[in-house]
Parts: structure tokens; C-alpha cells; sequence
């Protein structure tokens, strides 16, 4: 069946054409639900949920496969469908948008795979700064030994790390199909990670000349030891390496499960150890290492490749949608403008505050920063900070 015949057969609101053109559907409707890409077949999921008639509607993390844009406009989708006699839950591992859909938080803690714990609703800022915090203090209770802060790790020039490796590339053009990417020329140097910032389609992956198919398939006939000894021996046997990366990444737990067996989360860590441990190797291309992981393990995640980064003197270009998670990496960013599967621009690598203003403007986003922990705030739109900052033209954080 066709996307539009789909949505047909269960249209009980009259809110269809809305919907479409709210999730960008309208290019699909003729096409057969089994040909969506991940991205389209996320937001035709939620456009189904979203026109029909229910009491409660039940969201299991609605940014997945999305681009920034797309996650914060789809989290508009799901506010438009509160009436008074509804309410909405949804599982959401994105914090930005977390905060931008929600109205109250419940944190769960507990340990995987054995129990949960679910707490009483707090307001958006404080369930996710207790959640942040891992301390619920209307019951004295701690559920994790560290807080999470998004405060920024050292630089290399904190830490007094001498660049001595300096790289260039030119300007380019590469196209692909209908699809032209123009990349103006840039420079980078090694203790640096550079994230690419831009709409789904606009040629992130394809300037990075790589491919990561959305859905994980491992094909290695044996533990996760056996594949770490095989593929990355001398930094898996490194105790810096060890310590740095494999133990935060928490990989000792499934050491001995069979590949084949691990869920999406396992497999994506098990996938950023094996590629942090490749031997010589000097520039990283990292495609979204968010993808399958929950809250925490997006933070530890981006911990341990920045400090890998700046401590082993690598260089890295990551390609990351979670806006907070994209804050902590990045040293400067690449900022892709143009129209997703037509044409599209890279720009020079350039600062962190230069490039997200630029992002955020071109999608009419802003955000500001948590006093508390540091994490990045998407405010709501036309709030009265909303409008603040736009006119200021200050799209990037305006403290509390």
C-alpha cells in the first residue's frame, strides 16, 4: 500500500494535509510504504499515530532516524494533538527535544535488563536536571554515583597540547545522482573534532565519502572479545586505552555475549571502540554515534571520543543530529545550507558560536544554556526568549 492509502485507512481526524506538509510527506504519498527511507518511514509512523482519535498517545523516541529540524518540528506534531481530554507519553533519549515536547518528565533508574523505577512527575527543567544530576531529592535517593554536566571538557590549548599536524582541503564539487554538493576549501588540525551541522540530504555523508547503513547488521561469528582481539589487538591489550575508552563505554559486560545476539545500543558502542581502536590512523569520520544509544550513554559517548581525540592527537569529523551531544563535541563545526537532495553548500570549518548561530537562524530555532549543568535549551517557539534572542540575532545561547 502507498503511504496516502495507508494514512487513509485510518484517518479519524481531519487533520491530513496538515500533517503532511508539517512532516514533509506530501513528495511520498504515491509511494510504497516498504520504499521509505529510515527518516521518511519515522515520520509517516507518526503521522499515523497522529490521525487517529485516542485518549492517550504513546511515543517511543520520535526523534530517531530525524534531523534537527525535523525532530523539533515533529515534537510541534505531537504538542498540536493535547486536548483536554487526552494526554501524551513519549520515551525520549534526545534531551533537546525532550524539553521542547514536554510539560512534566518522570525519570526511570534502575539496572538493565533487571529492574525499573519509575519517579513522580517533575517540571521539564527539574526531572531532566535530576535525571542529569542522578539525585531525587524528594526521596534522599542517588541513582548514579557521577553527575552528567555538559560543561566543556579541557582544549587543547587548556591543556597546553602543541597542533603540530595542519591539514587542508580544496574547494569541490561532487554529485550524486540529481544531487550536487559544493564544499568550500577548509583547514584543520589534529586535537580538533569538526561537526557537520545540516538537514537531512544536504551531503553530510556524502563529503565524508562513507556510508553507515541505519539498521546494524553483524555479520562476525564469535564474542565481542574474539572481534576486539581480531580487529583492534595492540589498543585493546593498551591499559590507557582500556581505561579511556572500553571501561566508560562499558563494554566489559557484554566481553563475552555473541555479536549477533547484541541489541542496537550494544552494537553501536562495541562499534565506536572498534573504530577508536583502528591503528594508524590520524582523521576519524564518525556518522551519527548517537544512533541506538539512551541519555547517558550520549554523554559518556561524547566524553570519550573528545577526550580520545584531544589526548591521542587524532582528528575527527562527526556527523551528529543531537544538538547537545553535537555542543559537547564539537571544536568547530561545517555548516551544509541548501535544498536536501537538490543542491547543497559546505562552509569552511568555522567556531562553534559562528557556525550554530548560522544553523540555528537558518532553521529559526534558538537555544540557551541550563545555569545548573550547562545543557543546551531549546526555547519555545515565539516564547518571549524565543523572540529576545532572534532580534538580538544571538541564535546560540543566551545564559540564564
Amino acid at each position: 500500500m502507498t503511504v496516502s492509502q495507508m494514512l487513509d485507512s485510518k484517518l479519524e481526524l481531519d487533520n491530513k494535509q496538515k500533517l503532511c506538509d508539517d512532516l514533509e510527506l506530501n513528495k511520498v504519498l504515491e509511494r510504497e510504504v516498504s520504499q521509505l527511507s529510515g527518516g521518511e518511514l519515522q515520520r509517516f509512523a507518526i503521522a499515523m499515530s497522529c490521525i487517529q482519535r485516542a485518549d492517550v498517545y504513546m511515543f517511543d523516541e520520535p526523534s530517531s532516524y530525524l534531523d534537527v529540524r525535523q525532530r523539533l518540528k515533529a515534537a510541534e506534531v505531537i504538542r498540536q494533538l493535547l486536548t483536554r481530554d487526552n494526554y501524551v507519553v513519549a520515551v525520549e533519549h534526545d534531551l533537546s527535544v525532550l524539553d521542547y515536547l514536554s510539560d512534566f518528565v518522570c525519570c526511570l533508574y534502575g539496572k538493565p535488563s533487571m529492574y525499573g523505577v519509575v519517579t513522580m512527575p517533575y517540571s521539564v527543567r527539574e526531572g531532566i536536571n535530576i535525571f542529569l544530576d542522578g539525585f531525587v531529592p524528594t526521596e534522599n535517593l542517588r541513582f548514579r554515583e557521577e553527575s552528567l554536566t555538559f560543561k566543556m571538557v579541557e582544549t587543547a590549548e587548556e591543556i597546553l597540547i602543541d597542533k603540530t599536524r595542519h591539514y587542508s582541503y580544496p574547494s569541490m564539487t561532487k554529485t550524486l545522482g540529481g544531487f550536487k554538493l559544493t564544499v568550500q576549501e577548509g583547514t584543520f588540525t589534529d586535537s580538533e573534532i569538526i561537526v557537520m551541522l545540516g538537514e537531512n540530504g544536504t551531503g553530510k555523508t556524502t563529503m565524508a565519502v562513507s556510508l553507515k547503513p541505519q539498521t546494524i547488521s553483524p555479520k562476525f561469528p564469535g564474542t565481542v572479545r574474539m572481534l576486539l582481539l581480531k580487529q583492534i589487538k595492540s589498543a585493546f591489550m593498551n591499559s590507557q586505552f582500556q581505561s579511556d575508552v572500553v571501561k566508560p563505554m562499558n563494554i566489559e559486560n557484554i566481553i563475552d555475549q555473541e555479536v549477533k545476539t547484541l541489541s542496537g545500543g550494544e552494537l553501536q558502542r562495541v562499534a565506536i571502540v572498534l573504530a577508536l581502536g583502528k591503528p594508524n590512523v590520524n582523521v576519524y569520520l564518525i556518522d551519527e554515534p548517537s544512533s541506538f544509544l539512551d541519555s547517558e550513554q550520549r554523554i559518556i559517548t561524547a566524553k570519550v571520543i573528545k577526550r580520545f581525540i584531544l589526548h591521542a592527537k587524532k582528528m575527527a569529523f562527526v556527523i551528529e543530529h543531537d544538538f547537545i551531544m553535537a555542543t559537547y563535541l564539537a571544536d568547530r563545526v561545517i555548516v551544509f545550507e541548501g535544498s536536501p537532495a537538490v543542491a547543497a553548500t559546505a562552509t569552511p570549518p568555522q567556531s562553534l558560536l559562528t557556525g550554530m548561530n548560522r544553523f540555528l537562524q537558518s532553521l529559526e530555532i534558538t537555544f540557551r544554556r541550563d545555569p545548573t549543568n550547562f545543557r543546551p535549551r531549546v526555547n519555545k517557539l515565539n516564547s518571549v526568549k524565543d523572540k529576545e534572542q532572534k532580534v538580538s540575532g544571538n541564535y546560540f545561547f543566551l545564559e540564564e
